[in-house]
């Protein structure tokens, strides 16, 4: 029973830890005068996968075996699946029940339903956002696709290639920070730093120490709470392969999942799906470059499965995006190819 209660807990604490880390990572993309679409891209993508890249590190430099080095591998395949496909869907349905709520809201209060349509076959955005979107993808599918390739090859200087991943990264960082305010929601003005809630600008000083604070609380719960999952696997008759390909990669995510969530609750819609965006961009480059210097970076069934199925979701989300076809109930659609990946996964670990 502990274990399910601190699994409780951990979310909770997660979830708290992403309400405020958002809320200072916005001001924190204020004072560094970056554009508002970098902060989700850049600036929160980076806090919440840095975690999960350290413990990427750590597994690929210090296991003292070859499969414990693995686990590392893991974690770069896992990382992107369960964004490309949960993330997106857990977004997609938010924004579908957030919809429904206006909708019901204006019906209360009018007696009429709203004159625009029920909202939930509406694109996300206008042609400029879509593409806005589908240049992230464009950036992350070559890149994965290379990364999946590379897994399945052996050769004297393949190591070496890391390095072509962290460049990948940099131009991509690069690219986002100059883009300026492309893409501006045009929202309201922010929300006061919860650190300092009646200063209508904080000090720089408290909105440091609310980002980093809360990056360290996310980062404890989050390990913390794949730990609980670990133990909490085998009670339910899962195998530790199981666990590890199925569960683990959605619970290293879930910060990023939270901090969409809370996003879309605000409507800053944009902001949800740039930090998906990012935090899928470092996944790829970072941890893969983190591989591919201290492992074999040999791919087995599972781990070419994971990458399969998050090619083809990333594939019917860019067609969407491109077509400016993307509505909450075709984003929620993404997380079906997650239920695929489990189905497919059976008869690859029995």
């Amino acid at each position: 029973m502990i274990h399910f209660v601190l699994l409780i807990v951990c979310a909770v604490a997660i979830y708290l830890s992403c309400e405020w880390f958002v809320n200072a990572v916005e001001w924190l993309g204020l004072r560094l005068n970056v554009g508002k679409m970098a902060v989700g891209t850049i600036l929160a993508a980076f806090g919440t996968a840095l975690p999960e890249s350290v413990v990427t590190l750590v597994a690929v430099t210090t296991g003292g075996s070859e499969e414990a080095k693995n686990i590392g591998v893991g974690a770069a395949m896992g990382g992107p699946l369960a964004l490309a496909t949960v993330a997106y869907g857990v977004t997609g349905a938010m924004l579908l029940l957030k919809r429904r709520k206006e909708k019901a809201e204006v019906l209360a209060t009018t007696g009429m339903p709203e004159s625009r349509g029920d909202g939930e076959g509406e694109a996300l955005g206008d042609r400029k956002d879509m593409r806005r979107l589908a240049k992230d993808q464009k950036w992350f599918l070559p890149i994965f696709v290379v990364k999946v390739v590379l897994g399945l090859v052996a050769f004297a200087f393949k190591p070496t290639l890391g390095l072509l991943f962290f460049a990948a990264y940099a131009v991509y960082f690069w690219r986002e920070i100059r883009g300026g305010d492309e893409g501006d929601e045009g929202e309201e003005e922010l929300e006061p730093l919860k650190l300092q809630p009646r200063a209508a600008s904080p000090a720089t000083w408290a909105v440091a120490v609310q980002t980093l604070a809360t990056l360290v609380v996310i980062f404890f719960a989050s390990q913390l709470f794949v730990a609980q999952l670990d133990a909490i696997g085998p009670m339910l008759g899962l195998s530790a392969a199981v666990t590890a390909l199925l569960l683990s990669p959605v619970a290293t995510e879930l910060p990023e999942i939270m901090n969409a969530i809370i996003w879309v609750r605000q409507g800053k819609t944009r902001l949800a799906l740039a930090n998906i965006s990012g935090a899928m961009m470092i996944q790829a480059t970072v941890p893969s470059g983190l591989g591919l210097l201290f492992t074999t970076w040999k791919f087995d069934g599972a781990l070419l499965w994971a990458g399969l199925i998050t090619m083809a979701a990333i594939v019917y989300l860019l067609l969407t995006m491109r077509a400016h076809r993307l509505t909450p109930a075709r984003l929620t659609v993404a997380a079906g190819f997650y239920v695929v990946f489990a189905i497919g996964l059976v008869p690859i670990l029995t």
